[in-house]
């Protein structure tokens, strides 16, 4: 049997990569490890390198608008816009999470904590989630398989999850969406798949990620869109990004990438997306295909 995978139809996109212009001498940026557009002509970088700081914002020609961010992270992972425009980030080592306004001013704080003793430096959050509500929904993948539930204020409310490979079990949960029925999907990389719960963590249903690590969701314009790779290739390997229908899990549209750790989609179904060591890329739509 040919893999669905496979049989799926080319996304009508193009891969454009990002020339960033450095802002100054020995500039230069780490791994890109997560981006966010505001749909307003500005792409929000979270990325590990030394010589620029965490947070750098740039317009969609790759001029360097601001940055900052030095000195708060151990591991930049993820940066979320929120439906009113402020700036998210959390850690993948001290689960700090942060909320910054478009110019980088602090506004929230806190750190989601009770990690366990590894041997990995990854110990901590993953991703952020936004409710309709205002609560926030963050993914500790990284040495915990929960769930966790904040109000806005950074107050926690509830969490949910244990480890495992059965339905509803976790890990390595390592993206999180929320959508307007408030079903929570949650990519749950090292078992393959994503995991669709109430915002209360009742477990609800599985889709398949196709025999795929999945790394990254994103929802938009009523469809699930995932980046993944294959299980048996270390992680960073090229892999996928493919737009689900999330009522049945059917693909409805794929495009090869060498990056998928983290994805943003836009309005018009453009993705933006990194790819090591410090590569941001955009697929944006052909011409004639909108």
């Amino acid at each position: 049997m040919i893999p669905l995978l496979l049989l799926a139809a080319a996304l009508p996109l193009e891969l454009i990569h990002v020339k960033i212009t450095p802002p100054r001498p020995n500039w230069e940026l780490g791994m890109i490890s997560s981006s966010a557009a505001d749909g307003k002509g500005t792409i929000y970088l979270l990325q590990r390198g030394l010589s620029a700081q965490p947070v750098v914002a740039i317009n969609e020609k790759g001029k360097v608008l601001r940055e900052w961010g030095k000195g708060l992270y151990q591991i930049p992972h993820s940066i979320r816009i929120d439906p009113q425009g402020n700036i998210w980030t959390v850690d993948a080592a001290s689960s700090r999470i942060l909320k910054f306004t478009p110019q980088g001013k602090i506004l929230l704080d806190f750190t989601v904590g009770e990690q366990p003793k590894t041997k990995s430096q990854f110990n901590g959050t993953a991703d952020i989630a936004f409710a309709p509500d205002g609560h926030l929904f963050i993914a500790d993948g990284y040495g915990n398989a929960r769930i966790l539930e904040y109000d806005a204020n950074g107050n926690r409310l509830r969490q949910w999850g244990t480890p495992g490979e059965g339905p509803g079990q976790l890990n390595l949960p390592h993206g999180i969406a929320i959508d307007k029925d408030q079903i929570i999907y949650v990519a749950d990389r090292e078992n393959g798949r994503i995991q669709c719960f109430t915002r209360e963590g009742k477990y609800l249903s599985e889709i398949p990620g196709n025999g795929n690590k999945t790394f990254s969701l994103h929802l938009q314009n009523g469809a699930l869109w995932i980046g993944c790779q294959p299980r048996n290739e270390p992680n960073g390997a090229p892999g996928w990004i493919m737009k689900l229908d999330p009522a049945t899990g059917a693909i409805l549209g794929k495009i090869d990438s060498p990056g998928h750790h983290s994805i943003d989609v836009s309005k018009k179904g453009e993705i933006l997306t990194g790819v090591r060591p410090d590569q941001l890329l955009w697929f944006r739509l052909k011409k004639g295909s909108q």
